[in-house]
């Protein structure tokens, strides 16, 4: 059976952010002005960001509400809560271990009628993880509906009190950008927001829908050592040793629960992982550059856009960037929720044409993982 998205919606918390008040909301180290944050933001390309958070640094929204929020944008007298079948969610950022977090959001939507529900949690490809359940179980007949939600609460994680103080890089940072790539890179991208996708096995009534061709996901696990991560840490040998295994009073002195990143690892593998990946799948659904009326990737930085198209182009699969659709630079990095971002901005915004073909790409550096899936607009 084909499935659709026949709707998008959603939310983001608070007014934007801009690049001067940043550490309004999130804090100072030491209480001292970032002196990388300058270098940071001049090379992840981003200009705004949205904050679950106002400026004493206290949340306004938990990640389950802001995915109950996107959700509802879907819902009206013809869908309510109760009509849908299935809640798939996604996300980086659960507030808590147990209960999962689709349950919460579920929680947070309520209505009179239990439904099925689940959760997927990771990095940036969680949320493209729930939207290819929810295909499959519309396409397979075993739901007449889903919703596919993406959400990420991260500035809690980025507030000065989870930082301890950086060894001051500044000048190694302008000679090699990808040292940028740790800590203090990720403090000054990260966004919160959510995002809400409704999957039907028609096109809707009235105004444009997207029938899903394809989604593919995989993960080279098997032969690359972790390079982002959270709540462990990364031993001599490539292994991680996970916050169980650390007396309590380290979890705070070894900063395990800040997002870290190997950036040596980054720079030599998400680039060309991807394009290898994309190569494979070419050759598996018999499509060429030329096919594509769209190219939407999920970037962690404007950084690697043109690392993206030289290698690309070398390995003879060029997509020239007068089709690409970013709004890294408005909307900040959303992780999970980054991919429908896109989606529901070009689904919304009047630009899209019946026959179009919509490529996306989300690569996932936590231990490198894809995910590529084509939608064609009718």
């Amino acid at each position: 059976m084909d499935v659709f998205i026949t709707k998008a919606g959603k939310f983001f918390p608070n007014d934007p952010v801009e690049n001067d008040d940043m550490e309004s909301f999130l804090g100072m180290v030491d209480g001292k002005p970032s002196k990388a944050r300058r270098i940071v933001l001049k090379r992840n390309g981003i200009k705004q960001r949205y904050y679950a958070l106002d400026k004493d640094g206290n949340a306004t929204h938990t990640n389950p509400q802001m995915a109950a929020n996107a959700i509802r944008t879907l819902l009206d007298d013809h869908l309510t809560i109760d009509d849908i079948d299935l809640l798939a969610c996604g996300t980086s950022s659960p507030e808590q271990i147990l209960p999962s977090h689709g349950s919460m959001v579920h929680g947070e939507l309520g209505g009179s009628h239990n439904i099925e529900v689940v959760s997927f949690a990771g990095s940036c490809c969680t949320g493209v993880d729930a939207l290819k359940y929810a295909y499959m179980a519309v396409g397979a007949g075993l739901a007449t509906n889903a919703v596919a939600s993406a959400s990420e609460r991260l500035s809690p994680w980025m507030k000065a009190s989870y930082f301890q103080e950086e060894t001051d890089k500044l000048s190694q940072l302008e000679a090699h950008p990808m040292l940028a790539f740790e800590k203090e890179f990720l403090r000054w991208m990260l966004s919160d927001g959510a995002m809400a996708l409704l999957l039907q096995g028609k096109p809707a009534e009235s105004g444009l829908s997207l029938k899903i061709d394809w989604i593919e996901i995989t993960s080279f696990a098997n032969s690359k050592e972790t390079c982002m991560y959270a709540g462990a840490s990364k031993e001599a040998d490539g292994r991680l040793r996970g916050w169980a295994d650390f007396p309590q009073q380290q979890w705070l002195s070894e900063t395990l629960f800040a997002l870290k990143q190997d950036t040596r690892m980054l720079a030599e593998n998400i680039v060309t992982l991807g394009i290898t990946f994309l190569l494979q799948l070419s050759e598996k659904h018999h499509f060429k550059p030329e096919d594509v009326d769209w190219f939407l990737p999920h970037l962690s930085s404007m950084f690697f856009k043109d690392k993206i198209l030289e290698e690309s182009k070398e390995r003879g699969f060029f997509i020239p960037e007068s089709k690409w659709f970013l709004n890294l630079p408005r909307v900040g990095n959303i992780g999970s929720a980054s991919a429908f971002a896109m989606i529901e901005e070009l689904f919304n915004g009047g630009r899209l044409e019946k026959g179009q073909k919509m490529l996306l790409m989300i690569p996932e550096s936590a231990r490198f993982s894809y995910c590529y899936m084509m939608l064609t607009v009718c």
